[in-house]
């Protein structure tokens, strides 16, 4: 079976070069011994106009070798006979992005957070429009089996007070965190609530006593920290925390790239982590 052709979104970022790295490990252009027809190949990687990134090899860029494909800021050219698309970008270049996949029939492996309720209504909007759609908040294998614990000890201790705590670098832009997020609808889900409706995610001043059965969240940021995540039930005289510390990006591109190879003999949709892994 042919390689799937992935197109690279938001190249010149950090999860970016990750994506580059992960996708090559597992083509022909590798660096590790991977023959081709092993899954995925780097068909093109793509960004914004005026990144730094633009023009330069995406191997070099990603510090793993000249893969002879060039970083550009030409998306239309980049999803020329593609196969699939991985994007950590932003939220509205995610919907763009999804509309396009869905004219095209490509599938689209989704890591951007900070989406509103409207563009994830987009998103799920393409995914019934023709694109196979993989979207996540995380997608670390850690993290998807942590809300899957999380969902579990949500129902069996039903009276003990849910907090999420999360930590990332001080240059994360959205908060809570996507995986926070991930975390407290497992919460939600396991008490059979609307994260919507239950979640807290300030507190400042004369606050009152605590709302019982809500799910609290705290965010703190600064340095380079990749991603602290804790769950934690207070209940009488004891607590139970659940955590997850993230310490390199690889782990998120490997899943991105696990769920593309996943996405590959699926119908058009919209697709979780979760239906990757079958939790």
């Amino acid at each position: 079976m042919a390689d799937l052709k992935v197109v690279i979104a938001g190249a010149g970022g950090r999860m970016g070069a990750a994506n580059i790295r992960a996708v090559a490990a597992l083509s022909g252009l590798a660096v590790h011994g991977a023959v081709a027809g092993s899954g995925l190949s780097l068909h093109a990687a793509v960004d914004r106009p005026g990144t730094p990134a633009i023009g330069q090899d995406a191997g070099l860029f990603a510090g793993i070798g000249v893969l002879g494909v060039t970083i550009t800021d030409n998306l239309d050219a980049a999803l020329a006979d593609a196969d699939a698309v991985i994007d950590f970008t932003a939220p509205a270049a995610s919907v763009a992005l999804a509309q396009k996949a869905a004219k095209l029939g490509l599938i689209h492996v989704i890591g951007t957070t900070g989406c509103s309720e409207g563009d994830d209504v987009a998103i799920a909007e393409a995914g019934k429009a023709g694109a196979t759609i993989v979207k996540s908040g995380n997608f670390s294998m850690g993290v998807n089996v942590l809300a899957s614990l999380v969902k579990q000890a949500a129902a069996v201790l039903a009276q003990y007070d849910i907090e999420i705590l999360e930590m990332h670098h001080a240059k994360k832009v959205d908060a809570p965190s996507g995986t926070a997020l991930l975390l407290g609808h497992a919460a939600a889900e396991g008490r059979e609530i609307s994260l919507a409706s239950h979640s807290v995610r300030v507190r400042d001043g004369h606050t009152g006593p605590r709302e019982e059965g809500t799910i609290g969240f705290a965010t703190l940021r600064g340095g380079t920290v990749v991603g602290d995540h804790s769950v934690i039930f207070a209940g009488p005289s004891e607590r139970i925390e659940l955590n997850h510390r993230a310490e390199d990006r690889a782990i998120f591109a490997h899943g991105a790239a696990r769920a593309t190879l996943w996405a590959r003999d699926q119908k058009p949709g919209l697709y979780s982590m979760a239906d990757v892994l079958g939790l």
